[in-house]
């Protein structure tokens, strides 16, 4: 079976081979942001946005990912220009090992997407499901408050 996705803007034609998810294909085409974590859906390290919404990809079978379009955290800026969210993560010292990051950066950025000025209860709902072992969400959550504050400063 062949799927159409669009990843980061970029078409792609995938042949399925059996029963892969949306991970094992995103992985395969070279996003190596998305990370396997439990394959279980329940550490968000393969956190993916698909029409605004943050989704574990492990728990999306790859036919059901026919005609989507998907976002990793490659799409979001680079080493010489980063977003505004992932430059909040490193200046709030929310980036320790950085296996949870990605899966983080795109629940938050699901969150401002569609609640610009979320409130800490907001930013810690949309995080749930994302787990990390190193910086004990504090400096996340920060990360995720001072993005907000830098988004709001950049449209006024």
């Amino acid at each position: 079976m062949t799927i159409s996705l669009t990843v980061n803007g970029n078409a792609h034609e995938v042949e399925l081979e059996g029963n892969e998810t949306l991970l094992d294909v995103l992985r395969a085409l070279g996003y190596k942001s998305v990370k396997y974590g439990c394959g279980e859906g329940a550490c968000g390290a393969c956190t993916v946005i698909i029409d605004g919404k943050a989704v574990n990809s492990c728990l999306i079978p790859a036919p059901t990912a026919d005609g989507l379009s998907i976002i990793t955290v490659e799409d979001l800026g680079d080493v010489q220009k980063l977003s505004v969210l992932q430059q909040a993560f490193i200046d709030a010292g929310a980036v320790q090992c950085g296996f949870c990051t990605p899966g983080m950066i795109l629940s938050s950025k699901a969150l401002l997407d569609r609640t610009p000025r979320p409130t800490e209860d907001e930013i810690k709902d949309a995080l749930d499901g994302n787990l990390c072992r190193c910086t004990g969400y504090v400096q996340i959550i920060e990360a995720v408050q001072l993005a907000a504050e830098r988004l709001q400063n950049q449209t006024a």
